[in-house]
């Protein structure tokens, strides 16, 4: 954890702050008391209707971000978000696929990139889709990517050195 020391006192920065935890859910947020739908859901019931080939793909993608650190995988609704500090990854599960985003800082051109949606300057969410781990697999520098945005984004790593 990156601690600045001024006076005598520690100084926290935004990436280095203590997340909240909501009393109700347990989910964690940079911002305290930050609406959200204090909902529990699984991956069991996530995958209910996809195919063993997508849920396996999402698994595959998982194993591949933890290889870049500790991360925390919260299944909402609607989507599955993947977090180191913060969100930074997740996934849509469809019926026989997996729609796999992970946010950079820079946007990506590359051939399996379905989509880029740009959320201001710096956070980049880069769009691909994949239907078994082979496919995950066949997708070439994935795990540099993967870990450049775990380290920037989901540890909130450009926040550190954009504060210093």
């Amino acid at each position: 954890m990156h601690e600045v020391e001024a006076r005598g006192r520690r100084l926290t920065t935004r990436a280095t702050r203590p997340l909240w935890t909501c009393p109700r859910c347990g989910h964690r947020f940079v911002t305290e008391n930050v609406w959200h739908s204090c909902s529990s859901y699984t991956l069991d019931d996530a995958f209910a209707r996809s195919t063993p080939e997508a849920r396996a793909a999402f698994e595959a993608f998982v194993a591949l971000v933890e290889q870049c650190g500790p991360v925390e995988v919260v299944v909402q609704k609607t989507r599955i978000v993947i977090m180191g500090r913060v969100r930074f990854a997740g996934a849509v599960v469809l019926r026989d696929r997996v729609r796999l985003n992970v946010a950079l800082m820079r946007r990506l051109d590359a051939p399996w990139v379905e989509r880029i949606e740009s959320y201001g300057e710096r956070w980049n969410a880069h769009r691909f889709v994949v239907r078994s781990p082979a496919d995950l697999a066949a997708i070439p520098g994935l795990a540099a990517v993967v870990c450049e945005g775990y380290r920037e984004l989901g540890l909130q790593g450009s926040l550190a050195t954009s504060e210093g």
